[in-house]
């Protein structure tokens, strides 16, 4: 079981790193280029799509991330867990935030601001997932 845990933990994790590297590359950029006529029925459609992609992911990573510090309870697996917190925090304090002032419609500069706080998230995930497979190590 233990193992299983390891495998799902670094699964969520790669699944969610690889994720935030292309949206904050490619997605989140290209929002620039939807245009303000086209942009309601393209930003609901976003949001509620991405929603049913990523939460499942995100609820898996947190589960196994919090088991991994309670059942390892050393500074990697907490660290771990912290930096998921701050993912958490970024997501909602700031990308749903950001995301909601769009659903009144096409803003550059909240586009400009979505794609610059973004790096919190893809860093704190590339970070993560630095732990997860180093966790995954016999001797870690």
């Amino acid at each position: 079981m233990h193992d299983l845990i390891l495998l799902i933990h670094a699964a969520a994790t790669w699944f969610m790193t690889g994720l935030i590297w292309f949206v904050q590359i490619v997605h989140y950029p290209l929002f620039a280029r939807v245009g303000a006529e086209a942009w309601p029925p393209y930003g609901e459609r976003h949001r509620a799509a991405t929603t049913t992609v990523v939460m499942p992911v995100m609820l898996i990573e947190l589960a196994a991330a919090a088991w991994l510090a309670w059942d390892r309870a050393d500074a990697l697996a907490v660290t771990g867990l912290a930096l998921l917190a701050l993912v958490w925090a970024s997501t909602f304090l700031v990308q749903v935030p950001l995301h909601t002032r769009l659903g009144g419609g096409h803003d550059a500069a909240v586009v400009r601001r979505l794609v610059a706080t973004n790096w919190v998230r893809t860093i704190a995930w590339s970070a993560r997932g630095v732990i997860a497979l180093w966790v995954l190590l016999p001797a870690a």
